[in-house]
């Protein structure tokens, strides 16, 4: 299968493709006489890895740490469906959850009982941020966001709120990501990303892979591609944070 097929397989692109064999994470099954990278079975397997990984916020040294650590492909990938199952429950409980105030306001009643927050609360990431970053990165972001009061957290949810929707509205314009605007806004949110404390994005040695890998995980994880209009979106975002990562 030639890149450009893999990439759209596989909703990446061909340039990431070539950085992951350029590093040795990803080489193709050969390469044609004009010069054009060929994948087979074998290596879609291991990009599905790669992607999973990266979903996890998984930087690329890990992902080819953990890649050469289990020989097992289908127990590594085992692992990779607990997770995915548990992620699935989690979205189930909050799809109803809205679902179900939605329903009760349609009725004319107040949507306030027991469930209404089901799937959403913050501490509900605990194991899967301390599996991406470490449990000090946890650590140091939940004292962050409990130590500030409400109109702090309003500050910030809001703040998140505009760069998600001038994301979306860049986006739906079909601004280029390597132009001046595109780039503008992932200067930006490199800036949210460096005020969350306990994230690699505060470290300088860190900050470049982190980026990139967040792009990744904007298009790969639906949570988050909702934030920025859907799948185009978070492919936008994807790849001006990508460009980003490329002149930085």
């Amino acid at each position: 299968m030639p890149i450009q097929q893999v990439a759209r397989l596989a909703g990446t692109t061909s340039r990431t493709l070539r950085h992951y064999d350029s590093i040795g994470l990803l080489r193709p099954a050969r390469t044609g006489a004009n010069g054009y990278r060929l994948y087979g079975s074998a290596e879609l397997i291991r990009l599905q890895r790669i992607l999973l990984l990266r979903q996890l916020g998984l930087g690329l040294a890990q992902i080819a740490d953990a890649l050469n650590a289990h020989g097992d492909e289908a127990t590594a990938l085992r692992t990779h469906l607990e997770w995915l199952h548990t992620e699935q429950d989690r979205l189930a409980r909050q799809i109803a959850a809205v679902a179900q105030t939605v329903n009760a306001l349609e009725r004319g009643e107040q949507p306030m009982n027991e469930n209404m927050f089901d799937g959403f609360d913050h501490t509900q990431y605990k194991d899967e941020v301390t599996q991406r970053w470490g449990a000090d990165a946890y650590a140091r972001s939940d004292r962050w966001w409990r130590s500030m009061g409400d109109d702090q957290r309003a500050a910030f949810q809001r703040e998140t709120a505009q760069l998600s929707a001038d994301w979306a509205d860049a986006a739906e314009r079909g601004t280029d990501p390597a132009s001046d605007e595109a780039q503008a806004l992932a200067e930006r949110h490199v800036a949210w990303l460096r005020g969350v404390p306990g994230t690699p994005a505060a470290d300088p040695a860190q900050v470049v892979a982190y980026v990139r890998g967040l792009g990744d995980m904007y298009v790969a994880d639906p949570r988050f591609g909702a934030n920025y209009g859907g799948s185009d979106g978070a492919g936008f975002v994807r790849d001006a944070l990508h460009e980003w990562a490329d002149r930085a």
